[in-house]
C-alpha cells in the first residue's frame, strides 16, 4: 500500500514565550499521546521536564527557535500557520477545518500570541471559555479537535 505523505499530513504544537517550564512537559505529553509530528518552543527554552513522564521530549523531534522570525522562516513547506488566540477575528476551533499540514503555536497565559504572530498566521482559532486556558489544557483541547471526525 503506497502512502502519500501529502495526503497523510502532519503536525506540529509548541509555545511561544511559555511562561513555566510544567506547561511545557505537560503539552509535550499530550502531543506524544495525540499524534504530533513534532514539539517546539520559541523565546524560553526549557530542558527536560518531570511532568514530561512518556519522555515525549526523546520520542518526537523537539526544535527551540530564538525569535518569532526563525521560527517563521523554518516552517515546513507547505505547513500552514495555526495560531491558538481568544480574538474577535478568530474562527471557532468547533467549526474550524484543520489544515492536514500545519503549526499550532500557542502562546502564554499572561499575554499570548505577539502581534507578529498573529498577523503571520494563516488561520486563528478559539474556543468557548469565559477567560483564557493554561496553555498546556488549550493544546491538548486543539490537538484533541484535530483528530475528531467533523
Amino acid at each position: 500500500m503506497k502512502i502519500d505523505n501529502l495526503e497523510q499530513g502532519f503536525f506540529g504544537i509548541g509555545i511561544q514565550n511559555g511562561k513555566t517550564p510544567e506547561n511545557l512537559g505537560v503539552l509535550w505529553r499530550s502531543a506524544q499521546n495525540m499524534g504530533a509530528s513534532f514539539i517546539f518552543t520559541i523565546g524560553n527554552r526549557y530542558a527536560k521536564q518531570a511532568c514530561d513522564t512518556h519522555k515525549a521530549v526523546g520520542a518526537m523531534p523537539y526544535f527551540h527557535y530564538k525569535s518569532f522570525d526563525d521560527f517563521y522562516a523554518h516552517l515546513p513547506k507547505g505547513a500552514m500557520l495555526v495560531g491558538v488566540e481568544l480574538t474577535e477575528d478568530a474562527e471557532p476551533l468547533e467549526t474550524f477545518k484543520h489544515p492536514r499540514r500545519c503549526v499550532y503555536l500557542l502562546g502564554a497565559e499572561d499575554h499570548g500570541l505577539s502581534k507578529k504572530a498573529i498577523s503571520k498566521a494563516h488561520h486563528l482559532v478559539k474556543f468557548k471559555s469565559t477567560l483564557s486556558l493554561n496553555v498546556s489544557v488549550a493544546g491538548s483541547i486543539v490537538m484533541y479537535d484535530r483528530g475528531l471526525e467533523k
